[in-house]
């Protein structure tokens, strides 16, 4: 029955989620179009929105359908759509008598004033049972329409709602994506990975140093997007027990890396590393600038890299 519960509540309630727009309900939205007033003012206003509060509240299938046009419709996530009040108003009691009592929270991300009297919103819902479950989320596409001086829905779609991510800022650096060898020198060799994580808001890499076969040092590092201050960041945690951030820099095809480090017998180092793509499955890496405690440390030698290849079943 809990199953079912909550797969009623995402078919069901996600099309409440416009009432954010339309009505003036809902959390703030975080982007605007069609400038003039404010939208809450031009879309809805608190008396309606607190009507629609209360059908849906009280479990009023009718009245909840009564916030769309006679003929509008709406489209749940696996595509079955429900066109007219009639279809609505029978969907709704089918909700309601699974979910008494749940409650909505609106999270509007943007509104589009089409005219003055046509608008878009998209944004995601989450409900969340009385009983206290987990919240089942949605996200959507509302069009409204303003109807004698109110606003009633003509079309609302919903979809799976994701969480978001940062993918995009990635994009000139998704070809580290995958495991790395670097050519042996000496006895000295090194590996390193490179993997998405948390919804690709960030890349984790593993990598190490190896001689003879044996690891001597190595470590991990996440790389994320610094939001504030609008660039590629990175945190490196090194098997010895030191830590270290770095600021990545995008040249073209080379990524520039300036990195400060503290050691665990309490040095202080800092460098420019430089990572270039030579082809899909090469690249070169560079330590360049490296100091500790202030001391300037020669320049190495850039490493090869070569991707290595999984072999597929």
């Amino acid at each position: 029955m809990r199953k079912r519960r909550i797969g009623i509540l995402a078919v069901g309630l996600g099309v409440t989620l416009a009432i954010g727009l339309f009505l003036g309900v809902g959390t703030m939205p975080a982007q605007q179009e069609g400038g003039g007033d404010n939208g809450k003012e031009k879309l809805g206003h608190g008396k309606r929105a607190q009507a629609f509060i209360a059908a849906f509240n009280n479990g009023d299938a009718k009245a909840v359908a009564g916030f769309w046009t006679p003929d509008g419709d709406y489209t749940d996530q696996i595509g079955r759509k429900y066109k007219g009040r009639a279809a609505l108003e029978k969907l709704y009691t089918k909700v309601f008598a699974e979910a008494k009592g749940a409650k909505l929270t609106i999270h509007v991300a943007s509104i589009r004033l089409v005219t003055p009297d046509v608008a878009i919103e998209e944004g995601i819902t989450e409900v969340t049972p009385a009983d206290g479950g987990p919240p089942t989320a949605a996200a959507f596409t509302a069009v409204g329409g303003k109807k004698d001086g109110e606003w009633y829905f003509e079309s609302v779609h919903d979809s799976i709602a994701r969480p978001p991510s940062n993918a995009e800022r990635f994009e000139d650096l998704e070809w580290l994506i995958g495991e790395w060898t670097g050519e042996e020198t000496k006895g000295e060799s090194a590996r390193s990975s490179y993997a998405w994580a948390e919804n690709k808001n960030f890349i984790v890499s593993s990598f190490a140093t190896t001689l003879g076969g044996v690891p001597v040092v190595g470590g991990t590092q996440w790389i994320g997007w610094d939001a504030v201050d609008k660039q590629i960041r990175s945190y490196s945690f090194y098997s010895r027990g030191g830590i270290g951030e770095g600021i990545w820099t995008n040249n073209g095809k080379s990524w520039n890396i300036k990195t400060t480090a503290k050691t665990a017998n309490g040095k202080r180092a800092s460098a420019i590393n430089i990572v270039t793509r030579v082809d899909a499955d090469h690249a070169t890496w560079q330590v360049t600038q490296l100091t500790v405690d202030g001391k300037m440390m020669p320049d190495a030698p850039a490493v090869k890299l070569k991707r290595v290849k999984i072999d597929q079943p």
